[in-house]
């Protein structure tokens, strides 16, 4: 049995790992977080740590010894990094450093995770060899924290992905699904803009990735995100057609209508043929994965 250490394990990514590495007994799992744990019926060790915290990171590595590490911990607001770039830095660059000094005292394989706004969105879909060129600072976090992890002294894997959604336990985050859903069913007016592509990836496919990733130990830089590449505006007539809701409260618009602090990439999207062939990982289809996450929604409503 092998110790998987897990960092973020209270966010999206962190919970639906846990809750699949914790059915392998193969896998011992160690999650930390921020603060205490909001995972649903885990039974296995819990640290609170955080990872700009050197000191607390050694600490707890050398009472888990762990054998792999999957770092999802991160700041992620797009906007948030823009007008707080020393915070985003410090978890996003000098955490992952912290991670990376105390998993080679360790000699654990490291995977870590990273996103499409490392590129400049000036073509897509992308595959692993694309040349980087973040064009907000969140992008620019992620690109240094990946350069440590190649830099590294470790055996590592960096997993790129794409406007993650899904449903974590505690509701606690909205994503394009749920709010397609409720701002129709409320007869709200909604702006969707048509001018940006993604393939977006269902949080149990990008789980299930890493997952792979981890079982056969894979080094190098592996694509993960869902295969279909659509608007936002796409996105939201899938969800609108799955629901059988009203399309008239949508608005078609282009996304300089927004003024938002952090530019966004306009097209990025991935090219996943690698960890298709190398990994064996096959993701659900955007329609199945409104599927999904309408099944989990109405369980939770139960």
């Amino acid at each position: 049995m092998e110790n998987i250490l897990i960092t973020g394990a209270n966010g999206l990514l962190g919970q639906k790992l846990v809750q699949l590495l914790a059915k392998d007994p193969a896998f011992n799992v160690i999650a930390t977080g921020q603060g205490p744990s909001r995972l649903p019926d885990f039974k296995g060790r819990y640290f609170m740590m955080d990872i700009t915290d050197p000191g607390q990171v050694l600490d707890v590595f050398r009472i888990s010894r762990p054998r792999i590490v999957i770092n999802t911990a991160a700041m992620t607001n797009v906007d948030q990094c823009e007008q707080e770039r020393i915070d985003c830095w410090k978890i996003n660059v000098d955490g992952v450093e912290n991670l990376v000094q105390a998993a080679e005292e360790m000699g654990s394989f490291f995977l870590h995770l990273s996103t499409d706004f490392i590129f400049d969105g000036s073509h897509g879909p992308l595959d692993e060899n694309a040349i980087p060129g973040p064009v907000n600072f969140y992008g620019e976090s992620k690109l240094a924290a990946e350069k440590i992890v190649e830099k590294s002294k470790l055996p590592w894997a960096i997993a790129r992905t794409v406007l993650v959604y899904g449903i974590a336990h505690d509701m606690s985050r909205s994503n394009i699904i749920l709010w397609v859903k409720n701002s129709l069913e409320q007869q709200k007016p909604i702006k969707v803009v048509n001018d940006q592509w993604r393939t977006p990836t269902l949080a149990e496919d990008l789980a299930a990735g890493c997952y792979l990733i981890a079982q056969k130990k894979a080094e190098g830089i592996f694509h993960l995100s869902g295969k279909d590449l659509l608007t936002p505006y796409e996105m939201a007539v899938k969800t609108a057609d799955y629901f059988g809701l009203d399309k008239s409260c949508m608005q078609k618009v282009d996304s300089t209508i927004f003024t938002q602090p952090a530019k966004r990439p306009p097209k990025t999207g991935f090219i996943i043929d690698k960890a298709t062939k190398e990994l064996g990982y096959q993701p659900h289809s955007f329609d199945e994965g409104i599927g999904i996450v309408a099944r989990q929604v109405e369980a939770m409503q139960g």
